[in-house]
């Protein structure tokens, strides 16, 4: 069995924010299993993304309004009868936090708060939610996991890169197709997903 400590040092190599944003403290905590370094390493990455502000998004929204804006949908507005209103459906872009990868950090942090993590960790998990009022949750098992990081963004990366080790070691579907959460896997598993993601981070970083 691989070490959970040695997880952490291959985080710390793969991702160098790990080391530049006063992540360095983590290295003198004991885990006793990966989802709990995932917690910890989440709950400092989103206080740090929190100093910064969340990121904002342009996400589409469809509402009933009294004035156009944006485009016109007329057959959802003629299905909803809301001309009999003088209202209308109209379709439009909301620079909102309610983006892609704010509702995967919530999402996989409800996720965490239902796993085998310390009461501690998950109290100021809690606390880190309340910030994210406006976010909604989203399928995990939806998510294209092919994010594309610019400058606008790229302080998300690691968050986005732990999420994705979490869902995919938390997450299982029964054979009737329904979901449950299992133990975290176990460490040789993790270290074959842990490297899988990594040669693929790379690909897109250095192609």
């Amino acid at each position: 069995m691989i070490p959970v400590q040695n997880i952490y040092y291959m985080l710390s190599y793969a991702f160098q924010a790990l080391q530049a944003q006063n992540y360095k403290n983590l290295a003198t905590e004991n885990f006793h299993n990966t989802a709990e370094l995932c917690a910890a390493i989440l709950d400092k990455g989103i206080s740090i993304q929190l100093k910064r502000g969340l990121g904002r998004d342009y996400v589409p929204k469809s509402e009933s309004l009294s004035t156009l804006q944006g485009k016109l949908n007329i057959s959802e507005s003629i299905k909803t009868q809301t001309l009999l209103k003088k209202q209308m459906i109209c379709t439009y872009d909301e620079f909102s936090v309610n983006g892609t990868m704010n509702r995967i950090i919530k999402s996989t942090v409800e996720l965490l708060l239902r796993s085998d993590i310390s009461k501690a960790r998950k109290k100021e998990l809690r606390k880190l939610m309340v910030y994210f009022g406006d976010v909604e949750s989203i399928d995990l098992y939806t998510v294209n996991w092919n994010i594309q990081h610019n400058r606008n963004n790229q302080t998300y990366r690691l968050l986005i890169s732990i999420c994705y080790l979490v869902v995919k070691g938390l997450l299982q579907t029964n054979s009737d197709g329904s979901t449950r959460l299992t133990d975290f896997i176990d460490e040789q598993h993790m270290c074959r997903l842990y490297e899988k993601f990594i040669l693929e981070y790379y690909r897109k970083e250095y192609p």
